[in-house]
């Protein structure tokens, strides 16, 4: 079923989504968050199709971690893949194409199959332009869409993430990856709205529960690279009663005009400020079910939002695909999962969390 989830301050539609059928999920008390009932992993009405785990750190504990320097410190989430998982073979490429399992190495992170056509990134790069530009830090985006920080492998790193309408008030929408790599959860997890350059306006917000789609979780497959997380309430407040928070769309029209978010933190960009791009979308023509857009943001932007419908004066739209993933060969195109019934089980599943 097509479906989106609006924004509770009011409902945007642009013609694509006319016919579609709208719910407005009921707003818990700001006094009476909803309770979870997790505890260790996510065991749910959903189990199968969404895998979770409640961290262990208490909210003081990762909070009172995450000082400036430790967030401008933090390496991108693709700098920390090792280059054997950023490499495909060209036995599993022979497979993709002739009808075998599909490549699924998670990068924004970048696929490298350079070696396999030698001379191709030059020649795509004579027709491309970077795309990415820094927003200039108006409307509710400018509040609703972070940085993400967590620890990978004993070392720190960073994503992005966006703040979504949801019933518990406290739902953060990212990529598989920012929340679960190489079989395990990340750990010391906080989303920092409204981030620039080592500030957080808006408070430092830790996770109680990361979860994933099944189908990440059990084989890291890029094409349902899609994550959430419930954060912590902070001084009695949840989320979206502080930053507000974003309509959010599945099983939407593909080759819609979006407009993307995130915070590269990997040259040229140094993860200091929310950057946009916006443009046609379009299928992966490859190795993916996923959609694609000329966008040259780097490795720290994955799970950042890819909205339908952006008001540019409001910062307002309906999110309906986070950054994941790029083909090193071709420079300045990024590539989201298509937000379908199993990324709306995880959204579902984190909001009454």
């Amino acid at each position: 079923m097509n479906r989106v989830y609006r924004r509770t301050a009011a409902l945007l539609c642009t013609g694509a989504l006319t016919a579609t059928a709208f719910a407005a999920p009921a707003a818990a008390s700001a006094s009476e968050p909803a309770a979870s009932g997790l505890s260790g992993t996510i065991d749910s009405a959903v189990a199968g199709t969404v895998s979770g785990t409640v961290l262990s750190d208490t909210a003081e504990e990762v909070v009172g971690s995450w000082t400036a320097e430790r967030m401008r410190e933090a390496v991108p989430m693709d700098q920390l893949i090792t280059e054997d998982r950023k490499r495909v073979s060209l036995g599993e490429v022979v497979d993709t194409v002739t009808g075998g399992e599909p490549v699924s190495i998670p990068s924004t992170p970048r696929l490298k199959l350079d070696d396999l056509l030698p001379g191709l990134d030059g020649l795509l790069g004579l027709f491309r332009t970077a795309s990415g530009e820094p927003w200039p830090g108006g409307g509710e985006v400018a509040d609703t869409a972070g940085r993400v920080f967590f620890t990978f492998d004993g070392q720190d790193a960073s994503c992005s993430g966006n703040a979504v309408t949801s019933e518990n008030g406290s739902t953060v929408m990212t990529a598989g990856h920012c929340v679960k790599m190489d079989g395990s959860w990340h750990e010391d997890w906080v989303f920092v709205p409204g981030y620039h350059d080592g500030q957080a306006p808006h408070g430092e917000w830790p996770a109680e529960v990361t979860m994933a789609t099944q189908q990440w979780v059990d084989n890291e497959d890029i094409n349902y690279d899609v994550g959430a997380a419930v954060v912590h309430e902070q001084d009695g407040q949840r989320l979206t009663d502080v930053v507000g928070g974003q309509g959010i769309a599945f099983n939407q029209e593909r080759g819609q005009h979006m407009d993307a978010f995130g915070y590269p933190a990997a040259p040229p960009y140094d993860g200091s400020e929310l950057i946009r791009c916006s443009g046609d979308t379009f299928n992966d023509p490859l190795f993916s079910t996923a959609i694609g857009m000329r966008c040259d943001m780097t490795g720290g932007s994955s799970g950042g939002p890819w909205f339908l419908g952006f008001d540019e004066q409001a910062g307002t739209g309906v999110q309906n695909s986070v950054n994941s993933f790029g083909y090193i060969f071709l420079p300045g195109v990024m590539f989201g999962p298509y937000f379908g019934d199993a990324a709306q089980e995880v959204y579902e599943r984190a909001s009454v969390s």
